[in-house]
């Protein structure tokens, strides 16, 4: 817990270098105060500065602040922006003002500020949170035939879901097909969307039909997908109690192999991996072959319980059945061996393969510096091609497991290498750093990062930072 705390504090005091700390206050008095400073500073703050703290006073959920603040912008001459008008649309539509919200457009054109997706999206979100539904369709309607802007995911997305949640099914099905004939396609998110609905109205007939479109545009289901069409079959078999899949032919829905499996992924999703084999048990009974997608799902159903008996039960079967694993099956299986702590087994598999690639070879790394084999770990590397994703995972590997100037070592002989760090490079060497508390070497390493032309990207940057603690 300490050492979390000093990443913590080590991480802000690196982020304050290449981000404005303006907006760093914790109650609306600190903000109110900061505000008053910035509009008496000379030269004023940037426009992306005030942005800034009405964003984060709309976190702090302080809606109506926003407004008083702009208001006093306006009076002040302060210049703004589209993204401070929005902040402001947005703090309207929190406070179901969505009337006072349309009153900020017009800001906009005295301003000659142009319009964006952004804005409307916003809108739409207020007034479907006002349960002002013929509005918001008339809204969008609006949008598309006057050519406003071009509505993208999200605004379909916003719009579809306000009307699934009344209840007007037949209407997102007609937006789907809107969408499908303009330059925006239909994603999962859209999908999923569309699946819901039909699953919520009991029409499963639909729901496979849309699932089976989306198989066509590759297009691949995800758990909501899933959890979507389970939880409507399960309303359908009166609470679970009779099989989905025999609730599926009785609706004269014959499932094919993809179905199953589709089934089979949603339940180990869900940490139903007995229910899945059920599934893959009736796919054999019925003399429908299992493809390599199915024993994948489940092995990694198995392997994700730490179940390693009944995946290696399953990947033995595959050669009996005349199917060959894949790179997918060779990696389930090395990760949850090394979960284990089975490396023994994993390191006799991994000499089996045929040809491993990148990816297995990363696992295989990953797995040594997991249990402290930084020596085995070291020479599988100085046998590979060298490639910045294995160098990523020797440079992380070793800063875990205590040596961090081996890793810089490494680090500072990329160039030689002919390699060129990226974003997941430098936030290991800096979390490396952080994880010593030598906070200067960490500066120094953001620098680099930035004059490099790298920047952190915000996922992989708190990732590391966060692991580093650990």
């Amino acid at each position: 817990m300490a050492m979390s705390r000093i990443c913590l504090r080590n991480c802000n005091g690196i982020l304050s270098i290449s981000s404005s700390s303006r907006s760093n206050f914790e109650c609306l008095d600190d903000a109110l105060t900061q505000f008053h400073q910035m509009v008496t500073m000379k030269p004023l703050p940037s426009v992306v500065d005030f942005s800034k703290l009405l964003k984060k006073l709309i976190n702090m959920k302080h809606y109506s602040n926003v407004v008083s603040l702009f208001r006093e912008m306006q009076k002040l001459g302060i210049p703004i922006d589209g993204f401070i008008l929005t902040n402001v649309i947005n703090s309207y539509c929190l406070m179901h003002s969505t009337d006072c919200a349309f009153s900020v457009l017009s800001i906009y054109l005295k301003n000659g500020i142009p319009f964006d997706t952004v804005v409307f999206n916003t809108l739409l979100r207020g007034i479907f949170a006002e349960n002002k539904v013929k509005d918001a369709v008339e809204l969008f309607k609006k949008l598309v035939r006057e050519k406003t802007c071009e509505p993208d995911e999200f605004m379909y997305a916003i719009v579809m879901n306000g009307l699934s949640k009344r209840g007007h099914t037949q209407k997102i099905v007609s937006l789907l097909r809107l969408m499908e004939q303009g330059k925006t396609q239909p994603d999962i998110c859209i999908y999923n969307i569309v699946i819901d609905a039909h699953c919520k109205d009991g029409n499963l007939d639909a729901a496979i039909n849309v699932l089976n479109e989306m198989k066509q545009k590759d297009i691949y289901p995800d758990i909501v997908t899933y959890t979507s069409i389970i939880d409507g079959l399960y309303g359908l078999c009166k609470e679970g109690k009779v099989e989905v899949m025999r609730n599926m032919v009785e609706k004269g829905v014959e499932p094919d192999v993809f179905t199953h499996s589709m089934i089979m992924d949603g339940y180990c999703l869900r940490g139903e991996v007995d229910r899945a084999r059920r599934i893959f048990d009736i796919l054999i009974d019925k003399g429908i072959e299992p493809t390599i997608f199915s024993y994948n799902i489940l092995i990694n159903g198995y392997c994700k319980k730490k179940n390693l008996d009944e995946a290696m039960q399953l990947f033995g079967e595959i050669s009996q059945k005349g199917l060959k694993p894949s790179i997918v099956t060779y990696n389930t299986i090395l990760q949850g061996l090394f979960e284990v702590g089975r490396i023994g087994v994993a390191k006799q598999l991994f000499v089996e393969m045929e040809s491993p690639d990148l990816y297995m070879y990363g696992t295989l790394l990953d797995g040594y510096f997991k249990y402290g084999l930084v020596e085995e770990a070291m020479s599988l590397f100085n046998k590979l091609e060298r490639k910045i994703e294995n160098v990523n995972i020797i440079i992380n590997g070793l800063s875990k497991n205590g040596e961090l100037d081996k890793a810089h070592a490494i680090f500072e002989k990329l160039s030689s290498m002919g390699l060129v760090p990226d974003v997941r490079t430098y936030t290991i060497m800096i979390a490396g750093f952080c994880q010593q508390e030598l906070l200067d070497e960490a500066k120094d390493m953001l620098r680099k990062m930035e004059d490099n032309g790298c920047f952190p990207n915000n996922i992989l940057f708190c990732e590391d930072i966060l692991g580093a603690g650990k």
